[in-house]
């Protein structure tokens, strides 16, 4: 009997089912991380191993005992960190260097580099030292962001509208921000999406697009609708600048992901990842295109061969939505209008009534995935999304 390869998932959230899946699929021996043990993505995996995928060290430590074949990252940009670290560390294929790592997912780091290689993204500084980030204050002009460099999904970011505001925001970012780093960058009004590109020896060769919503928490992505609207304007310009980057940083093959912030007929890109998007974002583009996303993301961190990844394109319309409260609470119910049942063609809900929200700027109880027959149907239920969708708790 051949034995299978093992493959070590840095967590084992929601998020991660679609990558979990998609391994097994590949015949891969599934050994899931993490520091809780509770997550629902756990209980897909062939194995569950204890340790926190933001410690490099620890995470290093258990792939050398398991004799691991390949790493896969989560959806969180410590969890590339960690794979491109103990992929560098152990000789495994299918990631960038960690150096490069760093560059593509610290928010310093790629301002420094974006601003000094004319990539189009918003003016930014980075600081290590609370005293010269409030110096530099003076002589912005307002309204800025401050964000710390190294969390995702929108955690520690804020908007600033005058001095005052800022000696708090900007204390509580330095003690959010892992490395104890910050940027201070401009505020540009517009319109978020996404730009999620497979690249072939430094080429895109796939793309799909969304526009990003956000509830209560207007740095936190909780609903997407694809296509973007304004993708037939920005896609050439965006996939220029991918395989600029990636000719720049000799890139692996594998997933390219950008947020960018459209305004005045330009995007602004935001921030990249080389990961998978979390929330069951795999699923909107397998539904869309036929593709196996999750499938091709796994291929590339595991070092396979993604010569041969077919020439398929994004179609038709769909979506997903996060489950979230406008309070904290204990969960009543999950209510879902007639209106939209129709356009629901899978969920997964894993809080239900009586579990606790405890943070409703960031729990969810679960996604719903979407489709639509209409560019207008779903631009008008995308806008009422909370009416149609949501959670009472008491």
């Amino acid at each position: 009997m051949i034995k299978k390869k093992k493959l070590l998932i840095l967590n084992g959230s929601h998020s991660e089912i679609p990558l979990i899946k998609s391994s097994k699929s590949l015949d891969f021996y599934v050994i899931t991380t993490g520091n809780n043990p509770e997550l629902i993505g756990h209980q897909y995996s062939d194995e569950y191993c204890f340790a926190d995928y933001s410690d490099p060290e620890t995470v290093l430590e258990v792939a050398r005992n398991l004799n691991v074949d390949a790493v896969c990252s989560c959806s969180n940009d410590f969890g590339i960190m960690t794979a491109s670290y103990i992929s560098e560390k152990l000789g495994l294929p299918g990631h960038d260097a960690y150096e490069t790592t760093k560059i593509l997912h610290q928010k310093d780091l790629f301002k420094k580099f974006s601003m000094a290689n004319d990539i189009p993204t918003p003016y930014a500084e980075g600081f290590d030292d609370i005293d010269k980030a409030l110096a530099a204050i003076n002589k912005r002009r307002f309204p800025l962001i401050i964000k710390p460099i190294d969390l995702s999904g929108g955690k520690g970011v804020s908007v600033v509208r005058s001095a005052k505001e800022c000696p708090g925001t900007i204390q509580t970012a330095f003690s959010l921000s892992h490395s104890r780093r910050i940027v201070i960058e401009d505020f540009i009004k517009g319109s978020q999406h996404s730009f999620s590109t497979f690249i072939v020896n430094g080429r895109v060769v796939f793309y799909f697009s969304d526009n990003e919503y956000s509830y209560l928490n207007p740095f936190f992505v909780s609903t997407s609708a694809a296509p973007a609207v304004n993708v037939s304007e920005v896609a050439d310009d965006l996939i220029q600048n991918i395989e600029k980057i990636s000719k720049m940083l000799s890139l692996k093959d594998g997933i390219f992901h950008i947020q960018y912030l459209y305004s005045g007929k330009k995007a602004y890109i935001l921030e990249i990842t080389r990961r998978c998007s979390g929330d069951l974002y795999p699923y909107p583009v397998d539904y869309s295109t036929g593709l196996d996303w999750a499938g091709w993301i796994v291929r590339a961190e595991a070092g396979m061969d993604c010569s041969g990844f077919p020439a398929v394109s994004q179609k038709g319309f769909c979506g997903r939505h996060c489950i979230m409260s406008p309070k904290n609470g204990i969960i009543k119910n999950v209510i879902i209008d007639k209106q939209i049942e129709g356009n629901i063609y899978d969920k997964l809900i894993w809080l239900r009534k009586s579990y606790r929200i405890n943070n409703y700027l960031t729990d969810k109880a679960g996604v719903v995935l979407l489709k639509y027959d209409s560019m207008d149907e779903m631009l008008d239920k995308t806008a009422r999304i909370h009416q149609l969708i949501y959670m009472n708790v008491e």
